[in-house]
């Protein structure tokens, strides 16, 4: 099937900054796509050039099939919800939706009939005369999305939307947006620096980073399989060590890190040698935690530590332990069966993984 959207090749620079470099994805029918990186890497820039307010200095946009690059923004089939939503507080709900609707002259009955359906849509019928200000936070984004889907686009655009809600409404909001797009089946590219927001709604991400993307992939292929060290470390948490690999045999690496600990790993398919400079990057859910050394020993990473803090999440409990050897602070999940729920500030601990657990890739060179 052809993609929805298709971005070929795409360029854009700003005098002799290159905030895109030579983009090229595609994103199915009916999918949710987002793209993740940090500010500053050229997410925005990409759906500012897709939406028309930014003219690409190369390349291609495509949606379904036709290039975009020479139509303005008003007649592109896309639409965008802003960080900010920029609904209208002088206008009742049902004046926000169909707004888009008048402006391209649909006659007034249609307009009442999609503006309802739109309303039932996003789990909010019969509210339309409500004025936006009695509206709770996640309301005002469905009405947002609502005004934007009853124009029927072949993609939605969204950049950041959930920025300005709280945490709580933002968590459950992340569960709303997955059900409105499936609800509306129509492609959605979302722009976020969350990475929680991503791993949660999308059928693929693309990690991008300094203008190019690292990895496209889906979220359980981003977090368990990274191409890239900036995609280890930008993606979930990880604990993170340097060195210089001293052996290799097969896919396993030996690293000696900086601080003087010989610790294993695996590379994973990538080309690594001994001498090599390079990173290892460990999960706090891959480290397991006990109270002797002999309940480790299927393990060929181990070491004795002592607890330096403990941060309480309930399931999601982790220990900061400091390692008695001077090679800094690991984060390790805690059990949720509450065997350890005793530790305090200070206990020692014993630590261990499996060394095919370790991603390691070659150091950048400075």
């Amino acid at each position: 099937m052809q993609p929805d959207l298709e971005c070929v090749n795409l360029t854009r620079r700003f005098g002799d900054t290159v905030a895109v470099d030579n983009v090229s994805f595609e994103v199915p029918r009916g999918s949710f796509f987002s793209i993740l990186g940090p500010s500053g890497c050229g997410k925005t820039t990409i759906m500012r050039m897709i939406a028309g307010f930014l003219e690409p200095s190369a390349g291609d946009i495509l949606i379904r099939g036709g290039s975009v690059i020479d139509t303005p923004p008003n007649k592109r089939p896309v639409n965008m919800v802003f960080q900010h939503l920029a609904l209208f507080p002088m206008m009742n709900i049902a004046d926000n939706i169909g707004y888009g609707l008048r402006r391209a002259g649909m006659p007034r009955a249609e307009i009442a009939t999609k503006v309802e359906q739109a309303l039932e849509r996003i789990g909010l019928p019969g509210i339309g005369e409500r004025k936006i200000n009695e509206l709770s936070g996640g309301q005002k984004q469905r009405v947002a999305i609502a005004r934007c889907m009853v124009l029927e686009p072949d993609v939605l655009l969204l950049d950041e939307p959930l920025g300005a809600l709280d945490l709580k409404l933002r968590e459950r909001m992340k569960v709303e947006l997955k059900a409105l797009q499936a609800a509306f089946d129509t492609t959605f590219v979302y722009i976020t620096h969350d990475q929680s927001e991503a791993l949660v709604m999308s059928d693929d991400i693309a990690v991008m980073n300094e203008g190019r993307f690292e990895q496209v992939g889906s979220g359980q292929d981003l977090y368990y399989r990274p191409d890239t060290a900036f995609v280890a470390g930008f993606v979930g948490d990880t604990n993170r060590w340097a060195g210089r690999i001293e052996r290799t045999e097969g896919d396993g690496i030996e690293l000696r890190t900086d601080s003087g600990m010989l610790m294993r790993g695996a590379a994973h398919g990538r080309v690594l040698s001994a001498g090599d400079r390079a990173e290892i990057f460990v999960r706090p859910e891959a480290i397991r935690i006990a109270h002797s050394a002999e309940e480790l020993s299927h393990f060929d990473n181990q070491m004795t530590g002592r607890v330096g803090s403990i941060l309480f999440n309930g399931a999601a409990s982790r220990i900061i332990v400091q390692d008695s050897s001077g090679n800094g602070e690991i984060e390790v999940n805690l059990p949720q069966s509450g065997e350890f729920s005793t530790l305090t500030r200070g206990s020692e601990v014993q630590i261990g993984w499996s060394g095919a657990q370790g991603n390691c890739f070659a150091a950048a060179v400075s």
